[in-house]
């Protein structure tokens, strides 16, 4: 088997342990070695590509579901990787975040830097090692946490949410360590936990305890195209709710007896849907859905029979809001109608808030980071580049909030979540030269 070679199939099952895993080797790279810091970097990368891949599905095969999900958290694969980062000679640091809710009592936090000229400043990459459930087993063609390599892609759960971003920036780190090429500033990665629920354990506590900076460059890999285009700088408002609705259950054909809690629930959940859509209609030509969505989504079950009115209704709405927009406001419009609802057709109706996250100011398109990036993304994967805001929401709204301008980006399908995810072994690698290239464009440099 020729080196770079990609080999289709079901890996070996077999040990998780890092020194198990391939180590980078010196020399990186194959044959003739170019002198220019960029062409030897994507050598490198290039060299090592069927060690990557073999990496990569190694880490998928631990399952790291968040615990709020079901699963067993990132405790597993956040040893795997910190033991593999060590025998790989990088020096590495540990937080971890106190949650009685799992076994051990804590979520993992891991972070290792290769050290630059300015020793105050950091360009970070930060993955997030969590996963979402992998939902109905009878939807997926192959086990979602045995990968499996089929037409250029690992198919598992993860694999591209944020699975190929963690791998792309750790060998992109482990290419610059190794090539001991000189640095503008500190490269480091962050691998966090917690980001798929509401990263309470994750970078929220890292935010607290005061460990990024202001001029820190901030790049979250975990969103992006399928070409690579897209500079993600600004993210919508997010805001879940919840919404119960208390009547009187009875008999179905006594219904004079009762208060069925469906009817109203479903009446307030029009009225909400119709309210929302009709008020917040601005419209901002830089995100890919240029106005606020608010989508009626979780319904719970009421009643498991037929012939009995519900006394119970619970339904939920997923609201994607324009930054122009403030939540507060949202927020008073919907009690507002909750209020009418429970003076009509009085009944008992409670409006809660799941997930509250505001949005960040805009990372302006001149800044450092988002300057950096585009000319990464330009040399290494030669296209142009566009900056875009997104609805879905990223750690990267977490630190614009704080301040710090961040950008988002990624090579990637956009399959998160989606059963049968998998990510392309091509945009592995294509984001690992990326990653690596990025602070030698640097004009510190």
């Amino acid at each position: 088997m020729h080196e770079g070679e990609i080999r289709e199939g079901v890996l070996p099952a077999g040990s998780h342990h890092a020194h198990d895993i391939f180590r980078l080797g010196e020399p990186l790279g194959i044959g003739m070695v170019p002198e220019e810091p960029i062409g030897r970097v994507t050598a490198s990368v290039d060299g090592n590509t069927q060690a990557i891949q073999d990496f990569f599905v190694r880490m998928l095969r631990i399952n790291a579901v968040n615990p709020r999900m079901g699963g067993p958290g990132e405790k597993e694969r956040a040893d795997f990787l910190e033991s593999f980062m060590k025998n790989n000679g990088l020096q590495v640091t540990r937080v971890d975040v106190e949650d009685s809710g799992v076994p051990g009592g804590v979520r993992p936090n891991l972070s290792a830097k290769v050290g630059g000229k300015d020793e105050k400043r950091n360009l970070w990459y930060i993955s997030h090692m969590d996963t979402v459930p992998e939902g109905s087993r009878n939807l997926w063609k192959t086990d979602p946490f045995e990968p499996t390599i089929k037409d250029g892609k690992v198919f598992a759960r993860g694999a591209e949410d944020d699975g190929q971003s963690l791998v792309a920036s750790l060998f992109a780190l482990l290419t610059l360590k190794k090539l001991e090429l000189s640095l503008p500033y500190n490269v480091g990665v962050w691998f966090v936990a917690d980001e798929e629920f509401a990263s309470n354990y994750g970078i929220k506590q890292l935010l607290k305890r005061r460990l990024f900076k202001e001029s820190d460059l901030i790049v979250v890999p975990d969103a992006g195209s399928p070409r690579g285009t897209d500079i993600e700088i600004a993210e919508k408002s997010l805001l879940w709710m919840k919404v119960t609705t208390e009547g009187k259950q009875v008999h179905a054909s006594l219904p004079k007896k009762g208060l069925n809690a469906n009817r109203i629930g479903m009446r307030l959940a029009i009225e909400l849907d119709d309210m929302l859509n009709g008020k917040y209609r601005k419209r901002n030509k830089l995100f890919d859905y240029p106005v606020s969505s608010f989508e009626p989504t979780k319904k719970e079950s009421n009643v498991g029979n037929v012939n009995t009115i519900p006394g119970v209704d619970v339904f939920y709405f997923d609201c994607r809001v324009l930054p122009v927009y403030s939540l507060d406001d949202v927020e008073a419009d919907i009690k507002g109608k909750v209020r009418q609802f429970e003076k009509k057709y009085h009944a008992t109706i409670k409006f809660e808030e799941v997930q509250k996250e505001p949005a960040g100011p805009a990372t302006p398109d001149d800044s450092d980071v988002a300057t950096l990036l585009a000319s990464a993304v330009s040399k290494i994967s030669r296209v142009k580049p566009r900056f875009v805001g997104i609805g879905g929401q990223t750690v990267g709204n977490l630190f614009r909030r704080e301040g710090i301008p961040t950008a988002v980006w990624s090579t990637i399908d956009d399959v998160p979540h989606e059963p049968n995810e998998y990510s392309r072994i091509a945009n592995l690698i294509n984001d690992t030269k990326v990653f690596a290239a990025a602070p030698l464009l640097s004009s510190a440099s």
